[in-house]
C-alpha cells in the first residue's frame, strides 16, 4: 500500500506483489499524467491498468468514474484497480479483463493512457497504438510512457500522422491526437 496526491486529493493505492510497481507508484507512469490536461467531460480508457493509478488521477481531476473505463490482460490487475477505486469513493467506472481492446466497449474515447510493456518485443504497443487509434474519438489523444523513442515515434506517426514526446526522468511521453478517421498512412481508394 501507498498514498499518491492528485489534484490535492491523498488517495489510497493497494496493490499486489505480482503486479507492476507494487511499491510505490511509477515515475513512467506519473512522468505522463504530468502531461495529461484532464477535463470533467473527458471518456477516459485506462489501456493496461495495472492498479489502476492512471483511473484515480482522471477522477481525482474530476473526470467522472462513469467515464472511465480500465482494461488489463491479467485478471487480478482489474480486481486490484477495481479496489482502489472503490476505496477512494471512485465508483461507477467499467472494469474489463482481457487481451488488449477485445472486450473493451465504446469507440468514442478522448483519451486513452498507457505505460505498455516495453522491455519485450512491440507487440502488445502494435495493437494498442492500431486498436486503439481506432477507439478514439476525432480530435482525442493517445498518451504513452515508455524508455524507448524510435520505434513508438515512428509507430504513432504512421498511425496518428504525428506525435508530440516530452522527455521527463529518463521517460518519453508520447502525445498523438487523431485528427481522421483513416490511418495517417493509408493510402485512400
Amino acid at each position: 500500500m501507498y498514498k499518491v496526491i492528485f489534484n490535492d486529493k491523498e488517495l489510497t493505492v493497494r496493490t499486489e506483489s505480482s503486479l507492476f510497481s507494487p511499491r510505490e507508484p511509477d515515475k513512467g507512469t506519473l512522468a505522463m499524467l504530468n502531461h495529461v490536461d484532464f477535463q470533467a467531460e473527458d471518456k477516459v480508457l485506462d489501456l493496461g491498468c495495472g492498479c489502476g493509478i492512471v483511473s484515480l488521477a482522471a477522477a481525482a481531476f474530476g473526470v467522472k468514474p462513469q467515464n472511465i473505463v480500465l482494461t488489463d490482460v491479467d485478471e487480478l490487475a482489474v480486481k486490484t484497480a477495481e479496489k482502489n477505486l472503490k476505496e477512494n469513493r471512485f465508483e461507477g467506472a467499467v472494469f474489463v479483463s482481457g487481451d488488449a481492446l477485445t472486450n473493451v466497449p465504446g469507440s468514442d474515447f478522448s483519451l486513452i493512457l498507457s505505460n505498455p510493456p516495453y522491455h519485450t518485443d512491440f507487440k502488445v504497443a502494435k495493437t494498442f497504438i492500431e486498436k486503439g487509434f481506432n477507439r478514439l474519438r476525432i480530435g482525442g489523444k493517445m498518451f504513452m510512457v515508455t524508455k524507448r523513442k524510435d520505434w513508438y515515434k515512428n509507430k504513432l506517426i504512421s498511425i496518428f500522422g504525428g506525435v508530440k514526446i516530452y522527455e521527463e526522468d529518463g521517460y518519453f511521453i508520447f502525445e498523438a491526437q487523431k485528427r481522421a478517421m483513416t490511418y495517417a498512412g493509408k493510402k485512400k481508394k
